[in-house]
Formats: structure tokens, C-alpha cells, sequence
């Protein structure tokens, strides 16, 4: 069992897929905690992906996901968020690096880009990983916050 809050939400163009991903998460143990939305009805994005990025950003050593249509607009909103490293990987390597070498914490997929398996194997793959300790790749990150700090 690996003791982690995840906090999850989408728009309505991700509700399924955010469903199915909770159902994969809850039988590695995993606690979900949802904000929305609840239903196929049409919801904005932007909304949830606010909720999760504070949500995460307060608190530490937690995770979020986050679904719509690409995961593009997603990211992009929770990126907007300080201390938020929001990642949109397209397959299980890129998910894996994101968390290795950019230390992401909230994971942005595509209910419309691909099917449940696909995004179950990306997810599987952004939680086996963990944050390098090559200085390089802390280096890097160090900078990214750098730069949020400045804007």
C-alpha cells in the first residue's frame, strides 16, 4: 500500500477517464481526494485545475492529477499555480522523466487523446517513478522555481 494523497478533478471532456484513473489509484491504496467535476455536463477546465494546483501546492508531498479533452489546457492552468510542476507526457516514458528529471507533481492527461489502458499505463508510470537525485536534474528544477519566483 503506498500512503500519498492524490488530489484528482477534470472537466466534463475527462470525467470518465478521471474515473477510471480513481478506481486504478484506490486499488494501489492510493487515497483520492476529489474536487470535481461530477458529471459529463459541460464544466471549464480551468476550474478544477485551480482547485487540485492549490491543493497540492499547500500540500506537501502530495500529488494531483487532472483530465480534459488533451490535457493541454490543464497543465497550462495549473502551471499558473507557485510551486506547481504540471506535466502532460503523451506515453509512460515521458510520464516517467517528467517525475525523474522535472520532479512534476501533477500529472495532465487527455480524456479524448487516449483510451483507459493507455492513460492507466502513463499513470502507472508517473507513480513508480521518483524525483532524481542527480544534481543536474535538481539544478534544472531549482531553476524552474527560480523563474516562478521572478513572474
Amino acid at each position: 500500500m503506498i500512503h500519498m494523497r492524490f488530489y484528482v478533478g477534470s472537466d466534463h471532456a475527462g470525467f470518465r477517464t478521471k474515473e477510471a484513473l480513481k478506481k486504478a489509484l484506490g486499488k494501489k491504496g492510493i487515497k483520492t481526494i476529489d474536487v470535481g467535476t461530477f458529471s459529463d455536463e459541460s464544466a471549464d477546465y480551468p476550474d478544477f485545475a485551480l482547485k487540485v494546483a492549490k491543493k497540492v501546492a499547500r500540500d506537501k508531498g502530495s500529488l494531483g492529477l487532472l483530465v480534459c479533452g488533451t490535457g493541454i489546457g490543464m497543465s497550462m492552468a495549473a502551471n499558473k499555480v507557485k510551486g506547481i510542476r504540471a506535466a502532460n507526457p503523451f506515453d509512460a516514458y515521458t510520464a516517467r522523466v517528467a517525475r525523474e528529471h522535472n520532479d512534476a507533481n501533477v500529472l495532465c492527461l487527455g480524456g479524448r487523446t487516449y483510451g483507459a489502458a493507455a492513460a492507466k499505463r502513463i499513470l502507472a508510470a508517473f507513480l513508480k517513478a521518483r524525483p532524481s537525485a542527480d544534481k543536474r536534474h535538481r539544478r534544472r528544477v531549482v531553476k524552474i522555481m527560480e523563474i516562478e519566483g521572478k513572474c
